[in-house]
């Protein structure tokens, strides 16, 4: 028995380390980073070990701090799957939070999740878009589609769809503006680009597709910039320029014809991908569980449809 629990500071100690750094976790806790570097001296003065090693741009943990902030994450996780639990048995339904990038939920899940609804009547799907990382210990998200390596120790993490990258644009474009055979064509067109953040690995951008492509990538008449990947999407759509197709974005858009691939050269896989993540122990909820095989079955039939 603790009864001096520090748990305002552990909590605080927990995000520092999940979200590598003060800052994002003082916008998750919706304090000032002055406060959330008080907490974590006042658990390193409580514990009498240094827990977190502090960098100009970046805090890591000691490995005591890692044991520290795992075993927190940990049971603030199950607390929360608890709570969810006695909350939704006053209710007829459950709701399921799931949160995912605006790109993926705008062109990939919402044109499938009729197709959950229909089997899971029961289950009410709550889709939040916010690109920050989400925190499954505050409930703010049951389960999460997350776009990147991979890389998201502690939890259960399990890919859901890979990536290939080619050339799009709308078929009217390709009819009625300049040329585009060629990769050199692209210097009389727009270049639609998805302004992504690095999470390590290759980033899937036009330099990276060229590269990969064995192709020279030209200086284009003129570069738009967007901050989501679905922008990009409707923007290549609506004949605004080429963009790099991400293929679970635009699979649906090139098969019934909203765009086509103008290059021959064929489509350059993506170092990043499409991963299902919550706790280990949320699968072990019937809603979490049915999500997940629903969902992986609906990928499983665009690789065959691939």
């Amino acid at each position: 028995m603790l009864p001096t629990l520090p748990y305002a500071a552990l909590r605080a100690f927990e995000s520092v380390v999940r979200l590598n750094g003060f800052s994002r976790a003082a916008d998750e806790l919706g304090m000032s980073q002055s406060a959330v570097s008080q907490h974590v001296r006042l658990l390193e003065d409580w514990t009498g070990q240094r827990l977190l090693i502090r960098g100009a741009r970046a805090s890591h943990p000691t490995d005591e701090g890692q044991r520290l902030a795992q075993a927190v994450a940990e049971g603030l996780g199950r607390i929360g799957e608890i709570c969810q639990e006695l909350r939704s048995r006053g209710t007829s339904g459950v709701t399921l939070a799931v949160s995912c990038l605006p790109g993926f939920a705008i062109n990939w899940l919402f044109p499938r999740l009729i197709r959950f609804d229909q089997k899971h009547p029961d289950i009410t799907v709550s889709i939040a878009t916010d690109p920050r990382p989400v925190s499954f210990a505050g409930g703010e998200a049951d389960l999460a589609i997350r776009y990147g390596m991979g890389k998201y120790p502690g939890l259960h993490v399990r890919r859901l769809l890979g990536e290939s990258l080619t050339p799009v644009c709308a078929p009217a474009l390709l009819r009625d503006g300049p040329p585009l055979r060629e990769a050199a064509d692209l210097a009389q067109h727009t270049l639609l680009v998805d302004e992504l953040k690095p999470v390590g690995g290759r980033l899937p951008n036009w330099e990276f597709w060229a590269a990969q492509s064995g192709v020279s990538l030209p200086r284009p008449a003129r570069v738009r910039r967007f901050g989501q990947s679905n922008m990009v999407v409707q923007a290549a759509i609506e004949g605004l320029g080429v963009a790099l197709g991400r293929d679970a974005l635009v699979m649906d858009a090139l098969a019934d014809g909203r765009l086509v691939r103008p290059f021959p050269q064929p489509s350059v896989p993506s170092d990043y991908g499409f991963w299902f993540v919550c706790p280990e122990a949320a699968l072990e909820r019937p809603s979490i569980s049915a999500f997940h095989d629903w969902v992986f079955a609906e990928a499983a039939a665009c690789d065959k449809r691939d």
